[in-house]
């Protein structure tokens, strides 16, 4: 992997070091290009005539995705972030009073916000599958939590704390088994780990497209099976979702078109397909490996310094690097690196309740994410500034 050629193409402040790509990745410049040129369309001949020029950039953002995901490009929506895409397939579910969701602790908080309240509007149960000793989802005891009345697992692949890749193809095996509904929630995964929805079993699968894809916030994608997709009923509908053939009535567009909107930004949709098609020039597997690499580097640098403590979870880690250091809360070392113009993020209680408390982390995690394009001597000049804090 050449980083000088594609550091090249990531116009980034020349000093600043980006550890924040989990939250807002760098946009590489031909993605940018992309989008300007939209724009300037717009600006030219109007919104319309822009969407009638730019068809074939708009189309390629589904073969893109359906290349990324191993999919069919009729199994790919646009939508505009990822919660919202996560939230389409999910509330269109047909769960019903006494339907269980089973799920876990490092499950994304806007996602157990929706299943808490599903508990209220409809009467669902929510089950939660323990941790095994690395912290992750506990496999081995999801069958035992199985009951005649379970309906979905729904877990997140990467989550926002704890730096542990939840073994989703483990958790695909078991939900296939035993005709679970399988909803992926890939945020913090695409991007920085090469998926594939038939290995991973999943039904379900959504993102964005700000974080490891590097395309333009305000962008993400949803991956729902066909099979399932004719049979869902989303919880919005326009004149994209649906055509009103008859007086009373009206057909659902096929697959997962059906939960898109027809307005919707046009230059975002052909910037984050060309993240993907970015993305997938360089390789999923160079990527996976390289961000593995550096993040393991950070990790040993990490723990060399005394106060520190690496507090990521899992057998198996991801870009996601995240610490704690004695005497000092997450926000004061956000601030204090901010201050040394080195850009990392904070992850609150608020964000996952049921996974950070009992880990008595009420001061907040630092994350430290890293990319492809971070370097060695990036890490080490890191490393320093929190030992020195």
């Amino acid at each position: 992997m050449d980083i000088d050629a594609l550091r090249a193409e990531t116009p980034a402040t020349a000093d600043m070091i980006h550890f924040n790509n989990a939250g807002a990745s760098l946009m590489p410049t031909p993605v940018y290009l992309a989008m300007s040129a939209h724009l300037a369309l717009e600006q030219s001949v109007g919104g319309y005539e822009a969407e009638d020029t730019n068809a074939s950039q708009l189309a390629a953002f589904y073969t893109e995705f359906a290349g990324l995901l191993n999919a069919d490009p009729g199994e790919i929506a646009y939508v505009e972030n990822a919660t919202r895409a996560w939230d389409m397939a999910f509330y269109g579910l047909p769960l019903k009073e006494g339907d269980r969701i089973l799920t876990h602790a490092s499950e994304y908080v806007s996602n157990y916000l929706a299943f808490l309240q599903l508990k209220q509007r409809r009467g669902v149960e929510i089950d939660l599958v323990p941790s095994d000793a690395t912290g992750q989802i506990d496999v081995e005891a999801i069958a035992g939590l199985i009951t005649p009345r379970t309906r979905v697992i729904a877990i997140t692949h990467v989550p926002t704390q704890g730096g542990l890749v939840n073994p989703v193809e483990e958790v695909g095996r078991v939900a296939r088994e035993h005709g679970l509904i399988y909803v992926l929630d890939a945020c913090q995964s695409v991007g920085q780990i090469d998926l594939d929805v038939e290995r991973i079993g999943c039904d379900v699968l959504s993102g964005t497209g700000r974080k490891y894809l590097r395309g333009p916030r305000g962008t993400g994608f949803l991956y729902m099976r066909r099979a399932l997709a004719d049979r869902t009923d989303p919880p919005f509908i326009d004149l994209r979702a649906a055509t009103w053939s008859r007086d009373d009535g009206y057909d659902w567009a096929p697959g997962a078109r059906r939960f898109e909107n027809w307005e919707r930004f046009m230059a975002g949709q052909i910037g984050l397909g060309a993240a993907v098609a970015y993305a997938r020039a360089v390789g999923l597997p160079a990527i996976e490996a390289r961000v593995a690499e550096i993040s393991g580097a950070l990790r040993a640098a990490l723990s060399d310094i005394p106060g520190v403590t690496l507090q990521d979870q899992g057998a198996r880690k991801s870009g996601i690097v995240t610490f704690t250091k004695d005497g000092q809360s997450a926000s004061a070392i956000y601030e204090a690196l901010k201050a040394q113009r080195m850009n990392v993020s904070v992850a609150l209680t608020t964000s996952a309740r049921l996974d950070m408390v009992p880990r008595g982390l009420t001061d907040g995690l630092t994350r430290a994410s890293v990319h492809y394009f971070n370097t060695g001597e990036e890490v080490e000049k890191f490393a320093e500034a929190v030992a020195q804090l």
